[in-house]
């Protein structure tokens, strides 16, 4: 029965419908996935979880970063989601190993320590994680040299500051996202930055104004959905509902998400 929803969920993708995500919900990660790990400078170990398309031709990649619950049952779900779509997807547990004596995400006693580990990370740290990861997926076979990052969340804000700091990212996706607080450095991006952001986030629909601004005074492509009566992580969120604003946003950014990177 497994192996039937796993097939199920690879062939029905999502199209704007729940149902596949329903069934990702009742079933382990297919394969083919594996948990890789990549030795940081400091000795520990940040693990990533590698989604495989079917396709055995070299494909575009996806890095894929969690948001403040680190990588969890969403996370991995989404990361098939996308990979079933055709690509090649990486999803780094950046709190991995971070915190003495803990291995992974799905260690922590509860969500609020997940919280307080990703909100103690040093922003080098991460910038080198993902780099440990781009580095991977590169010399990948299954690779064809485009790679776009997606992030939700504090991971979108990552995404966002990750693209001023690798030129060569075919694109960078920003779900509910803000960009650096230096907007000084958007002039280092060089890859095109699209948003998807809810109206009722008023936190991070305060920061579109500036930095779409700047984005244009260096001359950078920055464009962006927002998502009426909807709020923040709209992704989670519209994941666990049958209908509803949360739910019409999600499908749509979905739909949206995967044209981009195709």
């Amino acid at each position: 029965m497994k192996l039937i929803l796993q097939l199920l969920v690879l062939l029905l993708g999502f199209s704007g419908n729940l149902k596949a995500q329903e069934l990702m919900q009742a079933a382990e990660i297919p394969r083919p996935a594996e948990w890789v790990d990549f030795k940081r400078d400091n000795g520990s170990e940040v693990k990533a979880l590698v989604v495989y398309p079917e396709s055995g031709e070299a494909v575009k990649a996806v890095i894929l970063i969690h948001d403040n619950l680190g990588l969890n049952q969403f996370i991995k779900d989404f990361s098939v989601m996308i990979a079933g779509q055709g690509f090649l997807v990486i999803a780094p547990d950046l709190i991995s190993n971070m915190v003495e004596g803990i291995e992974k995400t799905t260690d922590f006693e509860n969500s609020e320590k997940v919280r307080e580990a990703i909100y103690a990370l040093d922003d080098l740290q991460v910038t080198k994680d993902l780099d440990l990861v781009y580095d991977f997926v590169k010399n990948n076979p299954l690779f064809n040299g485009k790679i776009s990052v997606v992030g939700l969340g504090w991971g979108g804000s990552q995404s966002f500051g990750y693209a001023t700091q690798n030129p060569d990212l075919e694109s960078t996706i920003v779900y509910y996202g803000t960009a650096p607080k230096d907007l000084t450095s958007l002039k280092n991006i060089q890859s095109p930055v699209f948003g998807f952001y809810g109206a009722a986030d008023n936190r991070v629909i305060g920061t579109i104004p500036d930095t779409e601004k700047t984005m244009k005074e260096y001359g950078k492509p920055y464009t962006f959905e927002i998502y009426e009566s909807v709020g923040h992580a709209f992704m989670s969120r519209g994941a666990e509902e049958t209908y509803g604003p949360n739910n019409m946003a999600y499908e749509k950014s979905w739909n949206k998400l995967i044209t981009l990177l195709k």
